[in-house]
C-alpha cells in the first residue's frame, strides 16, 4: 500500500511539474520572439511619426539587449539565493511562486505600453521601462532557475531526471511553439472585441494578458504539486557564498563547454524563430500561412518529446544531440536556396523543429548531470546555481537573437506594415543574411564544440554518483 502511494504521489510530482513549464515556455516565447514582433512592427508606436518610432524602436532594442547581458551576470547569484534558500516547502517552491507571478503581472503590464504611458510621456517611458524590464527578467530567472534546478532535487537518478525532464520539455514545447500557432488568432480576436481591428493595441494587450494568467496558474502548479526527494548526496545545511556560486561554474568544465555549444544553438534557434513571420510575409507574401509555424513546431514537439526517454535508452544522448544539428543544418540550406517555395520551407520548418527537443533536452539533461560532476571535482554541490546556467544562456541567446531581428527588421526595411512590393533586392538578401546564412554558420560552429569537447555521458554520470555515494560512505565510517 505504501508502494502504491509512493507511485501515485511519484506521478502527481511529474504531472505538477510538466505543467510549470507550459507557462514557463509560452511566457519565454512571447517575450523573446513576440515582444520584438509588438514594438518592431511599430504597433507599440503606431502614435508616434515614423521617423520618431523608428528611433524608439532603436532605443528599446538596445536597452533590451543591454539589460539581458547585464542580468547575465545575476543569474549565478540567483542561483546561490535559491541553493542557500531554507523553508518549510524546500529551496524551490517559494522562488516559483514569487517569480512566476511577479514576472507575468510584469509582462502583462510591458503589453500594455505600461498602460498607455508610451502615448504620454517619451522620456518617462523609458525610464520606466528600464525599471519594469529589469525587475521582469530578474523574477523571470528566478522562476525558470527554480524549476530546472529542482531537478537534481526530484531525483539522483539519469533516468528519471530524463521522465522529469522530458515531460517539462514536451509541456514546453506545446507552450512554446502553441504561442506561435495562436498568437495572430488571438492577437486579432482581441482587436476585434475591442472594435480596433488586428495588430491592435487592444489585440497585444490582450495576447498579453492570456500569457500572464497561463504563467501564474502553472507555476502555482509547480509550487503545491511537487515533491523533493530526500538523498544522501543533498545536504540541507551545504552553503555557499556569491564568490562560490562563480567558482562553482568556473571550476566545471563539461558544464562550461556543452553551455558554449547550447548557447550557440540557441542563439541561431531563437533569430530564426524570430524572423520567421518576416519570411511569411515579406518573402513569401503569404502571413495568413505563418500560423503553420506553430503548429509543425507543436506536433514535431507533441510526438518527438514522449519518446525521448525511450530512444535515449538506445540512442546516446551525443548522436541524438549531433544528429540533431545536422538535421538543421540541412534546413538552412533549404531555407537559403527555396525561401519563395512555400512546399519547400515546410519541408525546411520539419527539418528544422524536428531535432529541437533531442538538441534542448540533451543540454538540459547534462547540465543537470554536472551538478554531481561538479560535486565530485569541488567537493561541493551546487544545483540551482549549476541549472542558472541555462537561463543564463537563453538571456543570452535572446539579447542577440532579439537585437539582431529588430536591428535587421530596420536594415531591411521591414516595419510598419511596408507593402512587400517596395522591398529591394538587397532588403531580402539583408534578411536572409540574419535569418539563415549567419545561423547555419553559427549551428555548424555549436556542433564542433560539442562533438570535441562534451564527454559527460550518461554512463560516465552514473559512475560519477556511485562514486560520490561510496565516498560519503566511507566518511561516514570514519567519523563513526
Amino acid at each position: 500500500m505504501s508502494h502504491e502511494r509512493g507511485a501515485h504521489k511519484s506521478w502527481v510530482s511529474r504531472i505538477c511539474y510538466a505543467i510549470g513549464n507550459l507557462g514557463q515556455a509560452a511566457y519565454y516565447n512571447a517575450l523573446s520572439t513576440f515582444f520584438v514582433t509588438y514594438y518592431a512592427a511599430q504597433t507599440l508606436f503606431r502614435d508616434y511619426e515614423d521617423s520618431e518610432a523608428k528611433a524608439m524602436i532603436a532605443i528599446i532594442t538596445a536597452l533590451v539587449f543591454i539589460i539581458r547581458i547585464a542580468e547575465i551576470f545575476i543569474d549565478p547569484l540567483l542561483g546561490n539565493l535559491v541553493d542557500n534558500t531554507t523553508s518549510r516547502w524546500g529551496r524551490f517552491k517559494p522562488w516559483q511562486v514569487i517569480g512566476g507571478v511577479g514576472s507575468s503581472i510584469l509582462l502583462f503590464a510591458i503589453f500594455t505600453g505600461l498602460f498607455g504611458l508610451v502615448n504620454v510621456n517619451k522620456g518617462v517611458f523609458i525610464v520606466v521601462f528600464i525599471i519594469v524590464f529589469v525587475v521582469l527578467d530578474v523574477l523571470y530567472s528566478l522562476r525558470d532557475i527554480s524549476y530546472w534546478g529542482m531537478i537534481p532535487a526530484l531525483s539522483s537518478s539519469s533516468e528519471e531526471r530524463s521522465v522529469y525532464t522530458a515531460l517539462g520539455t514536451f509541456t514546453g514545447s506545446i507552450g512554446y511553439n502553441g504561442v506561435t500557432a495562436i498568437v495572430v488568432p488571438v492577437v486579432a480576436f482581441f482587436g476585434g472585441l475591442a472594435g480596433a481591428g488586428s495588430e491592435s493595441q487592444e489585440g497585444w494587450t490582450g495576447f498579453g494578458a492570456v500569457i500572464a494568467i497561463l504563467g501564474i496558474v502553472t507555476c502555482l502548479a509547480v509550487a503545491f504539486g511537487t515533491r523533493e526527494e530526500e538523498s544522501v548526496l543533498r545536504d540541507p545545511g551545504d552553503k555557499s557564498n556569491p564568490l562560490q556560486a562563480f567558482q562553482a561554474i568556473g571550476r566545471n568544465d563539461q558544464l562550461l563547454w556543452v553551455s558554449l555549444s547550447y548557447v550557440l544553438y540557441s542563439i541561431a534557434n531563437v533569430a530564426t524563430t524570430g524572423f520567421m513571420i518576416y519570411l511569411f510575409k515579406f518573402v513569401l507574401r503569404l502571413p495568413d500561412s505563418y500560423s503553420v509555424v506553430g503548429i509543425i513546431a507543436f506536433v514535431i514537439g507533441l510526438v518527438v518529446t514522449p519518446l525521448y526517454p525511450a530512444i535515449n535508452r538506445r540512442v546516446p544522448r551525443r548522436y541524438l544531440y549531433l544528429g540533431g544539428m545536422a538535421l538543421m543544418a540541412i534546413a538552412y540550406v533549404l531555407f537559403i536556396l527555396f525561401s519563395t517555395n512555400l512546399t519547400v520551407v515546410f519541408i525546411a520548418l520539419v527539418l528544422f523543429y524536428l531535432p529541437a527537443t533531442c538538441i534542448q533536452m540533451t543540454a538540459i539533461l547534462t547540465i543537470t548531470d554536472s551538478v554531481e560532476y561538479g560535486q565530485l571535482k569541488t567537493g561541493k554541490r551546487n544545483e540551482a546555481v549549476t541549472l542558472s546556467v541555462r537561463p543564463m544562456l537563453d538571456k543570452i541567446a535572446g539579447a542577440l537573437s532579439n537585437s539582431i531581428v529588430g536591428f535587421v527588421a530596420i536594415a531591411a526595411a521591414m516595419t510598419n506594415d511596408v507593402n512587400p512590393d517596395l522591398l529591394t533586392t538587397a532588403n531580402i538578401e539583408t534578411f536572409k543574411a540574419a535569418a539563415f546564412y549567419a545561423p547555419l554558420g553559427v549551428i555548424v560552429l555549436a556542433f564542433f564544440v560539442f562533438a570535441r569537447k562534451v564527454t559527460l555521458s550518461e554512463k560516465r554520470h552514473g559512475d560519477i554518483v556511485a562514486t560520490l555515494k561510496a565516498n560519503m560512505v566511507h566518511a561516514e565510517a570514519v567519523e563513526d
